[in-house]
């Protein structure tokens, strides 16, 4: 197994980096204390190729490897968790589920958009839609509904805990069409943000990502095009699955980044940082905490690669995203942790920024599938 990445990886990873240095950090604490979903990195991201990295370029995409994809929400995750997970979202759950099971009329007219993450000079991004107040882990009991009309579909219901809910131009809504077929009668459909019919909540006042736009959205009686069926009828469950698992991926991919920034700090603290005579790095107790959290990163970062290779290689890949998702989210909330403690008291407060980075961490165990739904992935297939 070659370890090294190759010419064209390192220099999305650098650019990446880069980006997140000059366009990610001014103001990023500011942009999380208020609330603020950032407008100006995310079209920027757009305008680099980073809203669409692996969409072929047919489709207005990048082209580019599932590792490069990892390496640029590593790198931008680092300094600001909520455009990472602002570029999964609109890169793992919508582009590649379009790309991977949409008609040419969808990818025509909704892919080559949201690849590009701009239309008609304005920011274009999607949002995925499974989540409901009754129904988070178990997908199968959904509510919100959608019934063939005839000439159209008509979505009813209510959709939460919503990524980009309130700047997506287009959702992909999973709604059951005939609840005696429990998770076999769900559909998956393409619904254009601004149909009648849509109503948008304020978004939640979180813990972390706080920049990141999450809210519910309700849907009454919202007419959607035929054609905007991606698959076939009651295709829905098994098309969130499939893109579940490459979305855990980019969730890993952002746990990394998290835990790779609070790291860092923790390290360039340690090595200015006086106590005793001498700075904190030399005392062995600071030490070996810092060995702990490179060596859980290394595993995570490891773990999230081969994922990635799994993914572009054609092979089943839902066992190595799990882990990956399993494995590095839990790095990062246990990375986070002990860079506050060795800030100490300075890592309590926002200049700092750890105890952002801390905060944005715990959600990287729940969304896209909790930490015990992935070991419940992972125990299915060692009873196979």
């Amino acid at each position: 197994m070659d370890f090294q990445l190759n010419e064209e990886q390192l220099t999305i990873k650098y650019a990446a980096r880069s980006f997140a240095q000059n366009i990610c950090l001014p103001k990023v604490i500011e942009r999380d204390e208020h609330k603020t979903f950032p407008y100006e990195q995310v079209y920027k991201l757009a305008e680099q190729g980073f809203l669409g990295l692996m969409v072929d370029p047919k489709y207005g995409g990048a082209g580019m490897d599932s590792l490069s994809y990892i390496l640029s929400i590593e790198e931008i995750s680092k300094i600001d968790a909520s455009c990472g997970v602002i570029m999964s979202v609109n890169n793992s759950l919508v582009c590649h589920g379009l790309e991977k099971y949409g008609s040419d009329y969808i990818k025509e007219n909704y892919l080559t958009y949201l690849a590009q993450g701009i239309k008609n000079g304005k920011l274009y991004i999607g949002a995925f839609m499974l989540s409901e107040p009754e129904s988070g882990s178990d997908a199968s009991a959904m509510k919100t509904t959608v019934k063939d009309m005839g000439s159209y579909y008509e979505i009813n219901g209510i959709k939460n805990w919503i990524t980009n809910g309130s700047t997506a131009s287009v959702y992909i809504v999973l709604a059951q069409s005939d609840f005696s077929k429990g998770a076999k009668g769900i559909n998956a459909l393409i619904v254009e943000s601004q149909s009648e019919g849509i109503s948008v909540m304020s978004p939640e006042n979180k813990l972390g990502i706080r920049s990141s736009d999450t809210c519910s959205v309700i849907f009454n009686n919202v007419k959607v095009p035929k054609e905007n069926l991606i698959g076939k009828p009651d295709f829905g469950f098994n098309f969130a699955l499939g893109i579940l698992d490459a979305g855990r991926i980019g969730i890993a991919a952002q746990a990394l980044g998290i835990a790779s920034g609070a790291y860092e700090l923790a390290l360039q603290y340690a090595k200015t940082r006086k106590s005793f005579g001498k700075q904190i790095i030399q005392h062995q107790a600071v030490q070996f905490k810092l060995v702990d959290m490179l060596t859980q990163i290394e595993a995570a970062r490891l773990l999230t690669y081969r994922a990635g290779i799994e993914k572009d290689s054609g092979h089943a890949y839902s066992i190595d995203a799990a882990m990956a998702k399993l494995v590095a989210s839990q790095t990062a909330v246990q990375v986070t942790t002990e860079s506050i403690q060795i800030h100490g008291g300075n890592g309590y407060v926002k200049d700092y920024h750890v105890e952002r980075l801390y905060r944005d961490a715990k959600i990287t165990q729940i969304y896209e599938g909790t930490s015990e739904i992935q070991k419940i992935v992972i125990g299915r297939y060692l009873m196979k």
